[in-house]
């Protein structure tokens, strides 16, 4: 029998926008700003390396990563964050940080907190996975709004104790999904000082944290480091799909404690997906070259300028810190997205598609969310459309 906790489980956003849009004619030609897909070119070496390395298609490959992933991980979180990991112990490759931010919950979550069913705290709007990360344990997910009152990051910190003491776990993405929000290093070090009092484990998912427009975003292991925090306390998940523009490639990573390090390592010893060994081959040079990363930053400011030129006297505009999406103030964001693909052929998300509607208010609402991953020239098309579409 399907799990009662499932019953009430929103549409996933895609099928949603598909069955909002996809028996209606584009009013134009089709610019698709909906998924956050890189489309910038990833390195040209790449193709290469799989292929120099295709033999291996035929080995189980190692379940936590080969030592020289494990390493070259370990290596740029050291230079990207000034903070020291083991490699043997802190660190494991998986295939796709959405599968990392799922296990999590059954690695790490107790099935009770302080005699209760243990709370997990979620940004409202949110990256779906965290939701159901909580519900298939038991654990009881909690929607805290982050919007421009709380400059699009979640207040953990204006919560009660009653309901904090009940916290296992607290996601934050940052630079956030949808918003571009970068958490400060005074948001971290409050993060962590509440999770310290209140016994609960900081999931920091900073698979956006190189794209970013002028200062690199802080991390939560950075943080963590400066304060002499426990290790066990924060786990953080990276990505390649961004940083790299390879969201095929299906490679990220876990970090944490070595305690948390373990848990989480038993379980995907049972139900981990490996990442195949030419793919781990190609990673270990991604995450130890950063010309690219570099490269593709100044492709996505570039776009981000051209946005500001055109949208920056929209009342409610805010350019984001980092990330590649833009969160446009509409009056409605199914409306206008239906509008928008009618009149003009361009696809966007609606706010609401993305975030949980609790006591009756849908922070999403009032929003829609446009993915700048295109090239320029295609970018500028659907930007201009979308202008011209929705706000003249």
């Amino acid at each position: 029998m399907y799990p009662e906790r499932f019953s009430n489980l929103p549409e996933y956003a895609f099928p949603r926008l598909r069955a909002l849009l996809d028996h209606h004619d584009p009013g134009g030609e089709v610019v698709d700003m909906t998924i956050g897909e890189p489309k910038h070119p990833f390195p040209d070496w790449v193709p290469t390396v799989i292929a120099d390395h295709s033999e291996e298609f035929g080995r189980y490959p190692p379940n936590d990563g080969t030592p020289a992933l494990r390493g070259a991980i370990r290596d740029w979180v050291a230079r990207r964050f000034g903070t020291t990991l083991e490699a043997d112990s802190q660190i494991a490759a998986v295939n796709g940080t959405r599968e990392a931010l799922y296990n999590v919950g059954m690695a790490l979550f107790p099935e009770r907190k302080a005699g209760q069913v243990p709370l997990v705290l979620i940004p409202n709007p949110f990256y779906q996975v965290y939701m159901l990360a909580a519900l298939s344990v038991a654990a009881e997910p909690m929607f805290v709004p982050a919007t421009r009152a709380t400059g699009y990051l979640p207040d953990y910190a204006s919560l009660p104790p009653e309901v904090l003491n009940r916290v296992t776990a607290a996601y934050v993405c940052s630079p956030s999904n949808p918003q571009g929000a970068v958490a400060s290093a005074a948001y971290w070090e409050e993060l962590f000082t509440l999770a310290e009092r209140h016994d609960f484990r900081i999931l920091s998912d900073e698979c956006y944290s190189e794209i970013y427009r002028d200062t690199p975003p802080p991390g939560a292991l950075e943080i963590a480091a400066r304060m002499g925090a426990d290790p066990e306390r924060v786990v953080l998940f990276e990505s390649l799909s961004k940083r790299s523009n390879v969201p095929g490639l299906r490679s990220g990573f876990v970090a944490a404690g070595p305690r948390s390090m373990a848990r989480i390592r038993q379980l995907r010893a049972y139900t981990g997906a490996p990442i195949p060994l030419p793919l781990q081959r190609v990673s270990e040079r991604l995450w130890a070259e950063e010309d690219h990363v570099i490269a593709n930053r100044a492709l996505y400011a570039e776009k981000f300028a051209m946005a500001d030129d055109l949208l920056g006297a929209v009342p409610g505009y805010a350019s984001p810190e980092g990330g590649f999406f833009l969160w446009l103030p509409v009056p409605d964001g199914e409306s206008a997205a239906l509008r928008l693909w009618q009149e003009a052929g361009v696809r966007v998300l609606p706010g609401a598609y993305l975030s949980q509607t609790v006591a009756g208010e849908n922070p999403g609402k009032e929003y829609i969310r446009v993915a700048m991953v295109a090239p320029k020239d295609k970018t500028a098309r659907g930007l201009t459309s979308l202008r011209d579409c929705l706000y003249r």
